[in-house]
């Protein structure tokens, strides 16, 4: 009996020591198992805010239509889609970047959106938004144009029209020369250094940088026609002139050739240009017959009274007309009027008998136009 119970004894002794071997391995397993979902699950509070966010800035989250309203946005130069997609997000254009970012990666004419501000709408479709970027109706540009003739004067008033710029501001920025790119020749007087064109300048453009970049034309025109640059101030003298003096190209050479001859004759004209052009600048005027009291003003633009070119232009002339100037053909005239202000005809003449009987041609004219003499 001893000895069975004995090894009975023993058996039950082994298999209480495998039955306290498994306990413990589950009991290690379950405590891995525990700190492994509890790490996962720790690691995963971090990181599906990220891949929330990932998730939601390059899905198909998107706005319905060409939006409403209106918002200016500024696309810098050099901006990739992505950067583009910001800043539309931003400004509450899009929905999100990656909206846009798909629209911009699915367009063959993304690549083509240049710089500049735009109107765009607010919640537009990522397509929306690249189709309007595309658009050059979207441009938030103001258009100046500065009409070939115009005085300084008026591109300063169409500039403050268009561009929402108290007009003193503009005057107080035209003279600074520095600031603006004026050449000295010019004596801080910008008439005449503003070229003739269109102008699109984004919103919130000064007014400096506006006529640096009229003058910066001009100076490049100047260039391109090979003019001297101490000459260029004579030059566009004569021009602007020649500009406000005749409505037809086939005269402007005419004109040029009757001004130089005039400055350098010294038995008919003793030097006197004898311009009506320069007589209305010099009393304010902008076109028009100068009237008696016009012509007894003692001012530098009146060269009934001044010897020699005025101070400085009249006017802004095109490049046309500084080019037609530039090289007048031969001849002896002195004297041109024009016989029809309504059609420009331009009758010259290198003696006064000749000369007179223009200029009664033209007060008949006048005569029967009396609405015109203003």
């Amino acid at each position: 009996m001893s000895e069975f119970f004995g090894e009975q004894s023993a058996s039950e002794s082994h298999r209480a020591q495998r039955r306290e071997r498994t306990r413990r391995r589950k009991i290690k397993t379950a405590i891995a198992l525990f700190l492994t979902v509890m790490l996962v699950t720790g690691v995963g509070f971090a990181v599906v805010p990220w891949v929330k966010n990932s998730l939601f800035a390059t899905s198909a989250t998107d706005y319905q239509g060409e939006g409403s309203g209106e918002v200016v946005v500024t696309i810098p130069e050099g901006a990739s889609g992505v950067a583009m997609a910001q800043i539309l997000v931003d400004n509450g254009v899009v929905a999100s970047s990656g909206a846009f970012v798909t629209a911009f990666r699915d367009s063959p004419r993304a690549s083509q959106i240049q710089p500049g501000s735009y109107v765009m709408r607010k919640k537009m479709s990522g397509a929306s938004a690249v189709a309007r970027l595309l658009d050059p109706a979207a441009k938030a540009n103001s258009g100046v144009t500065v009409v070939e003739g115009f005085t300084a004067k008026q591109v300063f008033d169409r500039m403050s029209k268009v561009m929402d710029i108290p007009l003193e501001k503009i005057v107080a920025a035209s003279k600074d020369s520095a600031a603006i790119g004026l050449p000295e020749v010019a004596k801080g007087n910008v008439e005449g250094w503003l070229a003739p064109a269109t102008y699109n300048f984004d919103p919130g453009t000064s007014a400096t940088d506006a006529l640096k970049k009229m003058i910066a034309k001009r100076v490049g025109e100047l260039q391109e026609l090979g003019i001297a640059q101490d000459q260029w101030q004579r030059q566009l003298i004569i021009a602007s002139i020649v500009e406000r003096e005749v409505s037809f190209e086939k005269y402007r050479g005419q004109v040029a050739r009757v001004i130089l001859n005039r400055l350098d004759d010294k038995s008919v004209s003793h030097g006197l240009l004898q311009m009506d052009s320069t007589v209305l600048y010099g009393v304010g005027k902008s076109g028009g017959v100068p009237t008696a009291d016009d012509l007894k003003n003692d001012n530098p633009y009146n060269t009934y009274i001044h010897k020699g070119l005025p101070p400085a232009p009249i006017s802004n002339p095109s490049k046309d007309v500084i080019r037609d100037s530039l090289k007048p053909p031969a001849g002896n005239w002195l004297f041109f009027v024009t016989v029809n202000l309504e059609t420009g005809e331009t009758k010259f003449s290198d003696n006064l008998d000749d000369h007179n009987a223009n200029v009664a041609e033209f007060r008949k004219w006048v005569e029967a136009h009396p609405q015109d003499k203003k």
